[in-house]
């Protein structure tokens, strides 16, 4: 007879294991993501320390009904989400295929642009809404549509349109501000 006081050590040894499997599959990825939602260092830190708290606690629940990367990026952008979106940075704004196509810099100016210009479009996708700010961080991550689908709960057609519209709005927000600043 089962008594269920063994399940709790060997389900915690479990949840153990797999948080550390996400945590070394996806560290980094958890790292950009909070940069994506919080520009300030240490609010930053803060809230990758909520994401990881947030992601073991949840994976007492993980029942393998999605992948555990899926189920790691639902917990990250949902926590980040409810953390920091009142929360609204200065537009700063780059073109996400400009970024794309940045070779790796030669020389310590070339790296100082390519870091300026990470941070303007960190800034520049920490304004996006909820829903759009979770698909374009995902897209920078290299995660296809349909599994950006999967987490987010839509098609994977709807999620390319608002991929196309996002990257649409920052490249014309950020020629809107070269030509203020030019």
């Amino acid at each position: 007879m089962d008594d269920g006081k063994s399940e709790g050590p060997a389900g915690q040894a479990k949840q153990d294991e797999l948080y550390r499997q996400v945590a070394g599959e996806l560290g980094a990825a958890m790292d950009r993501l909070a940069r994506a939602y919080e520009p300030d260092p240490e609010r930053r830190r803060d809230l990758l320390q909520d994401i990881h708290v947030a992601l073991w606690r949840s994976l007492a629940l993980f029942d393998g009904r999605c992948s555990l990367r899926t189920w790691a990026y639902r917990v990250a952008h949902n926590t980040a989400t409810s953390r920091v979106i009142r929360r609204r940075g200065a537009p700063e704004l780059v073109s996400l295929d400009e970024l794309d196509a940045a070779a790796v810099p030669q020389d310590r100016e070339q790296a100082l642009d390519r870091d300026r210009a990470m941070d303007r479009l960190m800034a520049l996708i920490r304004r996006l809404g909820p829903l759009d700010r979770q698909i374009i961080v995902l897209y920078l991550e290299g995660i296809d549509a349909a599994s950006i689908g999967e987490i987010t709960g839509l098609s994977s057609g709807n999620v390319a349109t608002k991929i196309h519209r996002v990257k649409k709005v920052l490249i014309a927000r950020f020629h809107e501000q070269a030509e203020r600043n030019g």
